[in-house]
């Protein structure tokens, strides 16, 4: 048996990239720190605490901080993985083509057909959960229209900077994380300062959540703020071909993402869940919005805007970092000519070194997503429902092509590999990933009618159920010429 697929550390990135039959045409501008940052706002601490702080307590208590501890355990098992994959693979587009070495054109156009349509929507949630603080932060009343218009607002903004290019993209995305890694901490030091109602000891009581349902019950529905927040390392392994010695530095960026940004939203939980007066209000619905009542009290009007600020660059580097992110892999599908309009959107700027096409799908569909609340917010919520379990579902896809990969022969090449552990960690990030995906679409509303207590499931079905039907229908897997499947030794005749 022997394997084609082995290309030397050594090789410069050009070199490395034509060993894996492409010729990249964008510029490597971004260093580990820029890298690194990108993942760490995509996957954004204060988005995803701010956003679901308030339902996550009232259903599970205090208690629910520890989903953020198990939930990074996992996912840190999925990011090495991804870096054993990306060290071998350094390829723009990240999940998309990962597949396609490790699997195969079919599994790889599914794959990256699930993972584009969450980003989609994901971008556009971001945006529309981005519309509250803004308009906070204006002084004008929060509505539906005024929503709207904050989050194109967030969308255009982030997709002008995008435009920009690599370089504009990577100093973005510095800005951002350490203005979110700044505020992260100032706003929680201060909290736990002056606002500390409670010992650690609340951490460990559940103030009456669960107390119908059982705890357990209660602690897996609060889990989802830790499933929320612990995504966006793979997008450190999309900009690929824009960062020089990816195959050592991307692995690097991803841990540090899962490192840096887990603690950061821990300690954000935290400072948070000790400066709440009194959890039984909050469990009860007393009090809907414990996250606005104690940055009001800790910071004041004037401060409270200041705490809005840092929210909002947040949320703009988040939506920023999704854009990049998305239009990658289209331009990924693009190139091997696996998608309709392929020539469109693999068109290159060649001033700025970025797919403009792609990003304009990355901006433009999720604005049509937000002007949808127009017509019906419900319907909204509808698409947004399969926003995170896309996005994991795609991960998991990935995950279970590289450990069928493996136990057919594939032995990581890259500089970063994780040796006899590997097969331990594939099978760990397996049951994980199929158990969060679990967890995310159970229903747990039955006093709803049916199609809405199954929304997380069903909106699943309907994305996958399209993707199949196009994939018969057009059979895009036939077009282009890029490998597939040599990730598995092949044999060689004698």
């Amino acid at each position: 048996m022997t394997s084609t697929n082995d290309v030397p550390v050594s090789r410069g990135d050009d070199t490395r990239l034509a060993d894996l039959g492409y010729t990249s045409e964008f510029r490597r501008d971004m260093s580990l720190w820029a890298n690194f940052s990108l993942g760490f706002t995509y996957l954004s601490p204060v988005v995803g605490v701010y956003t679901l702080f308030a339902s996550s307590l009232a259903v599970g208590g205090p208690p629910m901080i520890w989903s953020l501890v198990l939930v990074g355990a996992g996912q840190f098992l999925v990011a090495l993985v991804f870096g054993e994959i990306v060290s071998q693979y350094p390829l723009t587009g990240g999940i998309y083509p990962w597949a396609r070495r490790l699997w195969g054109r079919r599994w790889a156009w599914m794959t990256g057909w699930v993972y584009l349509v969450a980003l989609l929507v994901t971008i556009a949630s971001v945006a529309y959960g981005a519309g509250p603080y803004l308009s906070a932060f204006l002084g004008i009343g929060v509505s539906t229209g005024n929503t709207i218009l904050c989050a194109l607002v967030i969308l255009a903004v982030a997709l002008a900077i995008n435009l920009a290019g690599t370089r504009a993209l990577a100093m973005a995305a510095i800005i951002g994380f350490a203005a979110e890694l700044v505020g992260a901490l100032a706003v929680g030091g201060w909290l736990l300062l002056t606002e500390r109602h409670h010992g650690l000891g609340v951490l460990f009581d559940s103030f009456g959540a669960g107390s119908e349902s059982g705890y357990f019950v209660a602690f897996l529905a609060a889990g989802l703020i830790g499933i929320f927040q612990y995504y966006g390392f793979e997008a450190c392994g999309d900009v690929a071909e824009e960062v020089p010695d990816p195959t050592r530095r991307i692995p690097k960026a991803m841990r540090m993402t899962i490192y840096v940004g887990g603690a950061a939203a821990t300690f954000v939980c935290l400072a948070l869940l000790l400066a709440v007066p009194d959890f039984a209000a909050v469990v009860t619905g007393a009090d809907p919005d414990p996250v606005t009542n104690v940055l009001t009290a800790a910071f004041g009007p004037v401060g409270l805007k200041v705490v809005f600020g840092v929210v909002l660059l947040s949320f703009l580097s988040c939506a920023l970092s999704l854009q990049a992110a998305a239009s990658r892999l289209l331009y990924s599908y693009a190139r091997d000519d696996m998608i309709a309009g392929s020539r469109v959107f693999r068109r290159f700027s060649r001033a700025r070194r970025i797919p403009p096409n792609a990003l304009l799908v990355a901006a433009v569909v999720p604005a049509v997503v937000v002007l949808g609340s127009i017509v019906s917010e419900d319907a909204l919520i509808k698409i947004i429902s399969f926003a995170v379990l896309g996005i994991y579902l795609g991960f998991q896809m990935v995950v279970l092509a590289a450990l069928r990969a493996r136990l057919r022969g594939w032995r990581p090449s890259g500089p970063f590999t994780l040796g006899r552990a590997g097969l331990a960690v594939n099978v760990a990030a397996l049951v994980y990933g199929v158990l969060a995906i679990v967890n995310m679409a159970w229903p747990r509303t039955p006093d709803a009618p049916w199609y809405d207590d199954y929304l997380v499931a069903l909106s699943g079905l309907v994305v996958i159920a399209a993707g199949l039907a196009y994939l018969l229908a057009a059979r895009p897997y036939d077009k282009g010429g890029a490998p597939s499947g040599d990730a598995i030794p092949q044999e060689v005749p004698q």
